[in-house]
C-alpha cells in the first residue's frame, strides 16, 4: 500500500510539474517579439483516475439498493446485539428466508426495472418440496418471470450429479462458489453442523481468491431451541471458504444457486 501510494505521489508530482513547464513555453510557432497564445490547461480530476487512468465505475441505482439491503442488515444485527431473536412463527423475521425476504422488502420502493419501469419489485418463494424433486426442498425459488416483478436472475447454480464422480461435483461446487458476487442471495439445501435442510443468505462481498472466502449476512443458521420454539442468530460480515459452503451443499439430492440483481435497475420515479 505505501509502495502504491509513493508511485501515485510521483505521477502527480509529474503532471503537475508538466503542466508548470508548457504555461511558460512559448505557444508552437511562435517569434521573439510576437504575442504569445494563451495556454489553457485542463484541469485533472486527480481522485477520478487511477494509476492506469481509467475513471471509476459508474455509481448505479443497482448498486445503491444492494448497499441498501446490506446497510438495512446491519442494522438489524446491530439492534439483535448478539442476543437470539424468536424465529419460530410464520411471520418471524429472523426465519433465514423472511430475513432476507423482509431486508428485500423494506428497501425496493425505491427501485424499478428500466424494462417494467411500472412494476413492483416483487422477490420469489422458495419452489415447493414436491417440485424440487428428485432433490430436497431449498435449493431453488419459483419461477417468476421479470414481467411479473422478479428483479432476480439465476448467476449459477449447482446441483450433484450422481453421473459424475465425487471429485468431479466438488470441482463444480468449488466453481460454483467462485462466481459470488457482492448482493447476491445465496439459496440452499444443505446438511451440515448448524442443520439440515433449506438456508438462505446474502453474500456481502465478491469471492476472494486471494483468501478463498466469501463474506455474507444471515438470520438462523446458527440457533437452539429454548422451551421447544426455535430463536436464531442474526449475522453480518461472516466470513468462511468456499470450501466450508462446498462441504454443506455438495452431496447427493443437494445443491444452490446465486441470484442476482439484473442490471437494469433503476430509481423509480417520486
Amino acid at each position: 500500500m505505501m509502495k502504491s501510494f509513493k508511485r501515485w505521489s510521483r505521477v502527480r508530482r509529474m503532471v503537475c510539474c508538466l503542466a508548470v513547464l508548457l504555461a511558460v513555453l512559448p505557444a508552437a510557432g511562435s517569434v521573439a517579439g510576437a504575442e504569445e497564445s494563451d495556454l489553457v490547461i485542463e484541469e485533472i480530476d486527480f481522485d477520478n483516475i487511477d494509476l492506469n487512468g481509467s475513471a471509476e465505475p459508474e455509481y448505479t441505482a443497482r448498486d445503491s439498493f444492494i448497499d441498501d439491503i446490506i446497510a438495512l442488515g446491519e442494522q438489524l444485527y446491530i439492534k439483535a446485539d448478539g442476543k437470539l431473536q424468536r424465529a419460530y412463527m410464520k411471520s418471524d423475521i429472523y426465519i433465514c428466508k423472511n430475513f432476507t425476504v423482509y431486508l428485500f422488502r423494506q428497501t425496493r420502493d425505491r427501485y424499478r426495472m428500466a424494462e417494467y419501469p411500472d412494476t413492483e419489485l416483487k422477490i420469489p418463494d422458495n419452489l415447493p418440496a414436491k417440485e424440487c424433486k428428485p432433490y430436497y426442498y431449498g435449493y431453488c425459488w419459483k419461477d417468476i418471470s421479470a414481467k411479473d416483478g422478479n428483479p432476480f436472475v439465476i448467476a449459477a447454480q449447482f446441483l450433484y450429479d450422481s453421473n459424475l464422480s465425487k471429485d468431479e461435483n466438488r470441482e463444480k461446487a468449488l466453481d460454483f462458489m467462485r462466481q459470488v458476487k457482492r448482493g447476491d442471495y445465496f439459496q440452499m439445501t444443505a446438511q451440515y453442523s448448524h442443520g439440515t435442510g433449506a438456508h438462505s443468505a446474502i453474500m456481502i462481498s465478491d469471492y476472494d481468491p486471494e483468501t478463498n472466502t466469501v463474506h455474507w449476512m444471515d438470520s438462523n443458521m446458527v440457533g437452539k431451541k429454548i422451551n421447544g420454539i426455535r430463536y436464531g442468530k442474526v449475522q453480518f460480515n461472516e466470513e468462511a471458504s468456499i470450501d466450508w459452503w462446498v462441504d454443506a451443499f455438495c452431496m447427493k439430492k443437494r445443491g444452490a444457486t446465486l441470484y442476482r440483481l439484473r442490471e437494469d435497475i433503476i430509481f423509480a420515479e417520486e
